[in-house]
């Protein structure tokens, strides 16, 4: 059996939209409706100059059914390069693009193979004796554990296993054609090409059972490196993988420690200092950075009581390391240090006058009742940006600093 090496990747969720930004800069919003595509350009352009034996996706090509045929043509063109330099694709339909949710076809150069819903199949490259064997998903939920209805290993050849499900499980993601480990080791396979998690994992290296995570982060909630990995195979063994990272718009989250800053000037600083070590991932791609400033700190009134130009001033931190370094959102967490203490011993103290407020279940159950009903008139995008539910807290501190700049005479 010859030495070969394919590229296993999964969800790339075309046409799916990245949140962070895109209602602030026009040009930034442009740059990360194309961050997908050009992850996935990425993908075959080294698949081609790697000269892979061919290319897995784990499911979830589409984020959903077309608009119109735009994405279908794209994935159709970048398989198309692909077909021209010999390499066939193979996939599985997941949730997002089973085929009950897909209406639209464009069709596909032959060298593609997509697997049925109806019945697990098995698909031979009989050169290199490969055996791959995959389903796809009938509808957008699937129960069952589909791992249970793939065929047995062909004995002789390297078996590969294509399989979106939720495996184990994951807090974050819905529980798909769950299965356990043991189901996918009992069935005898070389590796497990799975999809539908969206971080990257090894379950299990004898036999190697992985997930890629998504080809491109969406938000926040997907920090880090993204992309796919390529899996190296000698005598019918895995013999190396690593992992690709193909993603154009990267978010990630730091934490600044406020203790030691007396204004915002030195906050400003602290921050500018843990955002440099980013700097040298926006060279090849947008970096989206959300930050989160703690500690109790002197500069607590000042920065909650003017939270935009606190934003803006990151904001202009951030790119003085580099254009491509983004501020995501700010969250301002910190604390106002113990109230002074004057000579006859009494607390001076006006932010007394506002912590029982803000703790009263009464005042707190109006208040967010008011964020719903603005958030409601919001358009979509915007309130999902501003997540005003979430920012209750930040709301009332930056409330309760301007107050607390009018009762003492400071001005923030």
């Amino acid at each position: 059996m010859s030495a070969f090496s394919f590229i296993h990747a999964a969800d790339l969720h075309l046409g799916s939209p990245l949140s962070g930004l895109a209602t602030r800069d026009a040009d930034l919003a442009r740059r990360l409706a194309a961050a997908g595509r050009q992850a996935f350009e990425d993908l075959v352009t080294q698949a081609i100059e790697r000269g892979v034996a061919f290319v897995v996706v784990a499911g979830d090509v589409y984020d959903g059914d077309w608009a119109d045929n735009t994405i279908g043509l794209f994935f159709a063109r970048q398989v198309g390069r692909l077909d021209r330099a010999g390499i066939p694709t193979i996939l599985v339909r997941g949730n997002h693009d089973a085929e009950s949710v897909i209406t639209r076809a464009i069709t596909l150069p032959p060298s593609v193979h997509v697997f049925p819903a109806n019945r697990a199949g098995t698909h031979r490259i009989e050169a290199l004796r490969v055996a791959l064997h995959g389903r796809s998903f009938q509808g957008r939920a699937v129960e069952e554990n589909l791992s249970l209805t793939y065929p047995a290993a062909l004995p002789g050849w390297f078996n590969l296993g294509i399989l979106h499900t939720s495996c184990t499980g994951h807090a974050a993601h819905e529980t798909y054609a769950p299965c356990s480990l043991a189901d996918l080791a009992g069935r005898g396979y070389d590796y497990w090409a799975l999809g539908h998690i969206h971080e990257y994992a090894e379950l299990s290296r004898d036999p190697w059972i992985v997930f890629p995570g998504n080809l491109q982060g969406r938000s926040i909630r997907e920090c880090g490196e993204k992309g796919a990995v390529l899996v190296e195979v000698a005598d019918g063994r895995v013999t190396g993988l690593t992992r690709l990272a193909l993603d154009r718009a990267r978010f990630e989250r730091v934490a600044v420690d406020l203790a030691e800053a007396s204004d915002t000037r030195a906050a400003i600083e602290a921050v500018e200092a843990a955002l440099r070590p980013l700097a040298g991932l926006a060279a090849n791609r947008l970096v989206l950075v959300r930050v989160h400033l703690a500690g109790t700190t002197k500069a607590h009134d000042a920065l909650a009581a003017d939270r935009e130009s606190v934003t803006a001033e990151i904001q202009a931190a951030a790119h003085r390391l580099h254009e491509d370094l983004w501020l995501e959102r700010l969250k301002i967490e910190t604390r106002r240090p113990p109230a002074a203490i004057d000579s006859s011993g009494a607390a001076i103290d006006p932010a007394a006058l506002l912590a029982d407020l803000d703790r009263d279940p009464e005042f707190r159950s109006r208040a967010k009742a008011a964020l719903t009903e603005i958030g409601g008139r919001m358009p979509a995008a915007v309130a999902a940006e501003a997540d005003l539910e979430a920012e209750f807290d930040a709301l009332c501190a930056e409330a309760e600093a301007l107050i607390i700049g009018r009762l003492t005479g400071r001005h923030c």
